[in-house]
């Protein structure tokens, strides 16, 4: 149960009929507009397709949707816009190119006709999309259909048919569904937008570079930390910005250094280094979310970032520039909700570490993970320090086997066996090339063939030490990628549950306007912000948390494991941590 209808058969028909099966709706680009076309459960196509404009696709959809069909299209994000600019949420639907990707890669579904047919116009789907302005979502539909030549209809059908006959068809129907829904959420935050106050930015920026500086010239500030930068280094002339040219001038002063990135410089001791890690920082800031990102990104008090669900192939969310998923606490202070409204802001607490131990069934690690995880293995004697615990678990999870991690493994594997022996499991099927899979069943992708011939090479009866050195550090490498595969995608699973079934709860909240209910505005792997009127603040947060118990009970049933989330009630994002 998701929102009380995830696996409720639908018995609503377009037309308002009682049916015995459930209804879609396929929708269809047409030399008219666009197709509605009603299909079945199974994905055969029904009497009673209509074709309609594009001005008046919102208002046909309007009255579908109070009927309570699912929508089936290619992409969420060339359809639902247009529909949401008309006025009307969707409840739910099917997103086939992003489905598409999952049951084409899933080993739940190797066997299918879609995971066996040749590569397609829906395999190249994700590298076509496009950005496209607010003011041209009329546009999308015949920007974004030149990518998918095949017929949507036949599409489902194929989804339809390798989901069922997968070998856990209850995972995988759960994973498409809220890998939709996520698509949906993408959909909606991008047209409400997360609240941004530009003064209150210009402000901010202005304290930390000094007042807006004329195009082609460096901000005040940062011009006098190049100053001191230049004199400490001897270098008048420097340019900072240039890594090649940053790199001689430190090797002219003494430094024998490989790399500029600030990791690596806080390890010397020079009277440059403080001034450079400043112009860095600010350069930075400047770069990332100066007033040129201002003037581009934030418009009518509100910054529409463009989301990409399953952007990244364990799942997790990319963004299409604005640096959405990398907001820095230097600008936090210009997310402010509106007069009268509250942001509140959670997070999932050591969501990755409990998705590991949910996973590999290590009741001794959900024990530890009833409060505070860390303090938890700290308690159960596997340790000595919160530091050491947390430094132990991401060991665990990423692999890292040098250093204090792999003195501190050992203890972490003798205290919670289980889940130790889930990962190292996933890491040695990496490193023979094989695939993994997370909870609800997305695949890992299998290395490619240099990956592979060089594996078969260096055990060759002619392959030098050199190269079989280099095929061991590559195998580790992927190893490492498939170990962390596992909890890190189950992780966005149980995320994209979290937000689904917030989503549906915040609805119910509301008037029957997106922007004028609470709604969520923001999302980053494990925390999401929430708009909404003060007043309701706190049934949000009510909500957020029992979303996110939800999400743990539809991921791992009885498992006995929490997924606790902090939640603040805030005026600004500056305030949330």
């Amino acid at each position: 149960m998701w929102g009380g209808r995830l696996f409720v058969p639908l018995c609503v028909g377009v037309g308002g009929r009682r049916q015995t099966r459930a209804v879609h709706v396929v929708l269809r680009s047409d030399p008219a507009g666009v197709a509605l076309i009603p299909v079945s459960d199974d994905g055969q196509e029904q009497p009673g397709t209509t074709v309609v404009s594009l001005a008046g696709l919102p208002e046909h959809a309007a009255r579908l949707e109070a009927d309570g069909v699912r929508w089936v299209w290619d992409d969420t994000a060339r359809w639902y816009p247009i529909l949401l600019v008309g006025g009307v949420r969707v409840e739910r639907c099917v997103d086939l190119r992003l489905n598409h990707a999952i049951l084409r890669r899933s080993a739940l579904t190797c066997e299918s006709a879609l995971a066996l047919a040749e590569p397609n116009a829906w395999d190249g789907a994700a590298a076509a999309a496009t950005t496209v302005a607010d003011g041209t979502l009329f546009d999308l539909v015949e920007d974004r259909a030149s990518h998918l030549l095949a017929d949507p209809v036949a599409e489902f059908a194929l989804q339809r048919e390798a989901a069922r006959t997968s070998t856990n068809p209850g995972s995988l129907g759960l994973l498409l569904a809220a890998e939709s829904a996520g698509a949906l959420i993408a959909a909606e935050m991008r047209f409400a937008g997360l609240p941004w106050n530009a003064d209150i930015h210009n402000g901010l920026l202005t304290d930390l570079l000094g007042p807006r500086p004329l195009p082609g010239t460096r901000p005040a500030k940062l011009e006098a930390v190049l100053a001191v930068l230049r004199q400490r280094l001897e270098a008048p002339d420097l340019n900072p910005d240039s890594p090649a040219e940053l790199l001689k001038a430190l090797r002219r002063a003494g430094l024998m250094v490989t790399s500029t990135r600030s990791w690596h410089l806080r390890q010397i001791d020079h009277p440059a280094i403080e001034p450079l890690l400043e112009y860095k920082k600010l350069a930075r800031l400047l770069a990332a979310n100066g007033w040129h990102w201002l003037d581009s990104w934030v418009s009518d008090g509100r910054f529409k970032a463009e989301y990409l669900p399953g952007g990244v192939v364990t799942g997790r969310w990319a963004a299409n520039g604005g640096g959405a998923l990398q907001l820095p606490r230097q600008v936090r202070g210009a997310v402010v909700p509106d007069p009268g409204w509250k942001l509140i802001v959670a997070d999932a607490a050591q969501l990755e570490p409990r998705i590991l131990a949910a996973l590999a069934g290590d009741d001794k690690m959900a024990a530890a993970g009833r409060g505070d995880l860390y303090n938890g293995i700290v308690a159960s004697g596997a340790v000595a320090t919160r530091a050491e615990a947390k430094v132990a678990m991401l060991g665990a999870m990423y692999g890292a086997t040098t250093g204090e991690s792999g003195r501190l493994l050992p203890r972490l594997a003798r205290a919670y066996p289980k889940a130790l022996a889930l990962v190292e499991a996933a890491a040695r099927a990496g490193e023979r090339g094989d695939v993994v899979s997370t909870r609800l069943g997305r695949t890992s992708p299998r290395p490619g063939d240099e990956w592979r011939d060089a594996q078969g090479e260096a055990y060759g009866v002619d392959a030098s030490d050199a190269e079989q050195r280099r095929a061991q550090s590559q195998a580790r490498s992927w190893g490492r990628f498939t170990r962390n595969f596992i909890v890190q995608g189950t992780a966005a699973e149980w995320a994209l549950c979290w937000m689904a079934s917030l989503r549906n709860r915040l609805w119910a909240l509301g008037d029957g306007d997106l922007v004028r209910s609470p709604h969520l505005v923001f999302f980053l792997h494990d925390e999401v912000m929430v708009h909404a009127p003060a007043e309701q603040a706190d049934a949000v947060a009510a909500h957020i948390r029992e979303a996110a118990v939800e999400a743990g009970r539809l991921l791992f049933g009885a498992m006995p494991i929490d997924f606790p989330v902090t939640v603040a009630i805030v005026d600004s994002y500056a305030d949330a941590k």
